[in-house]
């Protein structure tokens, strides 16, 4: 077996349907959940099937583990990226597996044990509804590890759901925000002690079951379209950022675990 699917054997994201509720588990524990592109291509796969199942009235998305929900993206893929055509393709791609996801007709639920960072943040933005542990914490400290950036319609989306004053610490200070601050913003909708978070889930799902679930979706749907209205393009910033020297250095010092050097190159 080769070390690629050695990884994707034990890197995968599950689903189960239990009654009128599914759930969905990112279960890559050795990484914290980190999610290679065979998580996010099993992430786009399973919510287009759920998005075609009526029965289903909630989804409920959570990492493995108990300490993470998802850490971010698997970051040995940069090292075959040779210029900023490959960036341009890759957040395009990421794009692409989270649309399913975030247009989802029945209401979502992120449930955050520890850590949403980076392409975790994102996953749990696309939901509706989050709950998550006191500690838990939040970000995309990219300015500080890899020197990449985000999709234009991903930094959107993180903007309408926490404010652009708050998604600028993340991106230009590098700073992880922490659950009682996104709890008092609204970006969180309530915080529970670890042992209570999955009975809380199951209690915000089964209130949410009972509700019409076309007015859910007409709601969710709209309020979607509103934030992507007139994106702009913003492919120049991306080929700039993913072509650099900063980038490439970034990514080797992080696979070293050494700190970066940055020269604006």
């Amino acid at each position: 077996m080769t070390e690629q699917e050695t990884q994707d054997k034990v890197a995968q994201v599950t689903f189960e349907l239990q009654g009128n509720i599914a759930y969905v588990t990112f279960d890559h524990v050795a990484a914290r959940n980190a999610m290679t592109v065979g998580m996010y291509e099993s992430l786009k796969s399973i919510c287009l099937d759920i998005a075609k199942n009526p029965a289903i009235r909630v989804a409920i998305f959570r990492g493995a583990g108990g300490k993470s929900f998802v850490s971010g993206s698997d970051i040995a893929q940069f090292t075959s990226f040779k210029d900023g055509e490959d960036g341009v393709r890759y957040e395009e791609a990421i794009h692409d597996y989270l649309n399913p996801l975030a247009s989802l007709p029945m209401p979502t639920i992120a449930v955050i044990d520890g850590m949403a960072v980076g392409g975790g943040l994102a996953i749990a933005t696309c939901c509706d509804f989050r709950i998550a542990t006191p500690d838990a914490k939040f970000g995309v400290p990219i300015a500080r590890t890899l020197g990449n950036c985000l999709y234009p319609g991903n930094i959107a989306w993180l903007a309408a759901h926490m404010g652009m004053n708050i998604v600028r610490r993340m991106l230009l200070l590098a700073e992880m925000i922490s659950a009682k601050e996104l709890h008092a913003q609204g970006y969180l909708l309530a915080t529970h002690d670890a042992d209570q978070l999955g009975k809380e889930a199951d209690a915000l799902a089964e209130r949410l079951s009972k509700l019409a679930p076309i007015t859910q979706k007409a709601s969710k749907l709209a309020m979607a379209r509103i934030i992507a209205n007139q994106l702009p393009d913003c492919q120049d910033l991306i080929r700039e950022t993913y072509g650099s020297e900063d980038f490439k250095n970034g990514v080797a010092s992080f696979l070293k675990g050494e700190p970066p050097v940055w020269t604006g190159k």
